[in-house]
């Protein structure tokens, strides 16, 4: 229903971000690795977009990539992993990486991403092995970018941290081991997501 969007980003706070197409604003949930590629504040991006309709809620999901798209459509029709939780394995591990787990039957290396349980992992590697979706990746444009500050990067990493699954505990003390002086919160994220799944 909407393929795509393109417009200009007003506001990201993970897991979700504001984007202005025209004049109409767009609330969308993203992975974290579609926050690593976004442009500053004000800049212009087009995002792949999925829209899952529920009796109580349409949610718009994008991504940066139609690989990433293709992935999580094909994620989300596996029993029992729904839209936040395949937002989570995306943020966690790359298109590339996942295949490799699916080529290699890796159930340790999923079950180290939040919210994926040792049953969940077995049942995603026994689902996917046959039916994983072709690798694509479409270079998407960004435009001029304006600068804007951001505040407090470390709580914005905490809160994206325990919207992806993690409890905020643990999400406290995967921030406390990193180096985040002078870091923006996409990179304390990226930082504890790899840490994470060591």
């Amino acid at each position: 229903m909407i393929g795509f969007l393109r417009g200009v980003l007003v506001a990201k706070q993970p897991p979700s971000l504001l984007l202005d197409v025209r004049g109409v604003g767009y609330e969308v949930d993203a992975p974290m690795s579609t926050f690593y590629k976004l442009p500053d504040l004000g800049g212009e991006v087009m995002l792949y977009t999925h829209l899952a309709v529920r009796e109580d809620a349409h949610s718009l999901f994008g991504f940066i990539s139609e690989a990433e798209r293709s992935l999580f459509r094909t994620l989300i029709k596996v029993n029992g992993v729904g839209a936040r939780l395949a937002l989570g394995v995306l943020s966690g591990l790359s298109v590339e990486e996942f295949h490799r787990c699916v080529d290699n039957q890796d159930a340790a290396r999923l079950v180290r991403l939040p919210g994926v349980g040792k049953k969940t992992a077995e049942r995603l590697l026994i689902e996917l092995r046959d039916r994983m979706p072709t690798l694509t990746t479409v270079a998407l444009p960004g435009a001029g970018r304006l600068p804007a500050p951001e505040a407090s990067p470390v709580d914005d990493a905490l809160s994206a941290l325990v919207a992806l699954g993690f409890k905020p505990q643990e999400a406290a003390g995967l921030v406390r081991k990193l180096d985040v002086e002078g870091k923006r919160s996409e990179e304390i994220i990226r930082l504890a997501l790899q840490s994470a799944a060591r």
